[in-house]
């Protein structure tokens, strides 16, 4: 499938790019997750994390970072977390969040992995919706104040 979108790592030439794209969020969005800032400094200092910008053509639109950190409940179902997901304010409603999840999905489905497991905030600013609609279920369970939600590759 031809997608609108890419992942590429961010490098120190392209690391400010990556970090004023947070502030093109849109009213209350940086309510539903954190700055790339802080998400590139964490990504640093976890064990599994992996994290790119997203491109459509020559331009960033976005951020992603997963956690492959295995979670004792799901056994030895293979499987990943999508810790964080943006697209910038003025990319958004595009279908580049769509195509971005649908190209990792693709990816972790070629590397064997079974389940992608994501969480969110509730409330006017959620994503929710948007995962929904890409196939993602309600768990049922909390982590803090964020619903838990799983999708199956």
């Amino acid at each position: 499938m031809d997608y609108k979108v890419r992942f590429v790592e961010i490098t120190e030439e392209t690391l400010l790019d990556a970090l004023r794209l947070s502030s093109t969020l849109l009213e209350n969005q940086n309510k539903a997750v954190a700055s790339n800032a802080v998400s590139i400094a964490q990504a640093h200092y976890a064990k599994n994390a992996w994290f790119r910008a997203i491109y459509a053509g020559d331009e960033m639109v976005g951020f992603i970072m997963l956690d492959y950190t295995p979670i004792p409940e799901l056994g030895e179902i293979k499987h990943a977390s999508l810790w964080r997901f943006m697209i910038g304010g003025k990319y958004q409603s595009k279908g580049y969040g769509r195509d971005a999840l649908l190209l990792l999905c693709d990816d972790l489905r070629e590397r064997g992995y079974k389940k992608l497991l994501s969480s969110c905030v509730e409330g006017d600013y959620s994503p929710l919706e948007f995962y929904k609609k890409l196939g993602f279920v309600d768990t049922g369970e909390y982590d803090e104040d964020e619903k838990i939600i799983i999708l199956d590759l």
